[in-house]
């Protein structure tokens, strides 16, 4: 007697196009996405003794920090915005980018024990980390907004339609941190140096992105270099935004967008890539 023939239910291989992101998948695990962005968000404070406090904690003694050295020794300029508001905006997008870029470089390192053991799209992990860091950009971005109603109350301050864009502008932060995030977590599987250069390298980048200084302080070939920096127009469109200050312009956020895309592609296809076999590496 012949037995009937089994149909499987779900195959999984490693025949999938570079440029594949499997968005379904990853939609099917969204559940997983929740575990993952819950237990990040729960082992961040876990032993601790103030807990989510550091969420606020973080970003004021940073503001506290530039405004000693940049501003009061230094002497940057702010574009006659209060320095406390402009350094805490700097501060507070700077925290999501550079948390979601150091972690998502782990992805493949910190969860080798999880991927070698159970199947899931490889993509859940990444998104998981630039989601529980935008719950923690959340909470910064309160403190800001408390801050801002304070000098907008003042008349220091004064917003205008671009404020709008605060979603798009969180949005390619998130996706430049993931793009260059998942070069660097297919990177490191295999050189495993890269980790702590690119810790390293990551503080180099803020003092070359407009966090503690203008960009109209900036002058000649320097300035031309800043345009072509894709945090630049991201981070010069929202002090733009919310504190009327700055050198921006549209073509600059145009000129940001294009860049993070180029190198969201670039990430996928090396992420893709290297999924299929860092297990042998790792």
């Amino acid at each position: 007697m012949n037995e009937p023939q089994q149909k499987w239910t779900e195959t999984i291989d490693a025949d999938h196009s570079l440029f594949d992101l499997k968005l379904k998948e990853v939609w099917k695990y969204k559940d997983l996405v929740y575990m993952f962005v819950k237990r990040d968000f729960v082992s961040s404070f876990k032993q601790t003794i103030l807990g989510p406090i550091w969420f606020f904690i973080n970003p004021i003694l940073t503001t506290i920090v530039y405004l000693i050295v940049f501003g009061a020794i230094a002497k940057l300029p702010t574009d006659g915005a209060p320095p406390i508001l402009f350094y805490l905006a700097g501060v507070t997008l700077w925290n999501y980018f550079s948390g979601s870029l150091l972690a998502t470089s782990n992805t493949f390192a910190g969860n080798s024990s999880i991927f070698g053991k159970v199947y899931f799209p490889r993509l859940v992990t990444p998104l998981s980390i630039v989601i529980s860091n935008l719950m923690r950009f959340g909470v910064q971005f309160l403190l800001f907004l408390l801050a801002w109603v304070y000098y907008y109350s003042q008349g220091k301050v004064h917003a205008n339609i671009w404020v709008l864009a605060t979603p798009f502008l969180v949005f390619l932060m998130a996706l430049f941190a993931l793009g260059v995030g998942m070069i660097f977590s297919a990177l490191t599987t295999k050189y495993k140096d890269l980790s702590m250069l690119l810790g390293f390298g990551v503080s180099l980048y803020m003092y070359a992105t407009p966090v503690i200084y203008p960009v109209s302080s900036l002058q000649g070939i320097f300035k031309k270099l800043a345009y072509y920096n894709p945090l630049t127009g991201i981070f010069e469109c929202f002090k733009y935004a919310w504190l009327g200050v700055g050198d921006f312009s549209p073509a600059m956020l145009g000129i940001s967008t294009g860049i993070i895309l180029i190198l969201l592609m670039i990430g996928v296809v090396v992420f893709n890539k290297v999924e299929k076999t860092f297990m042998d590496t790792v």
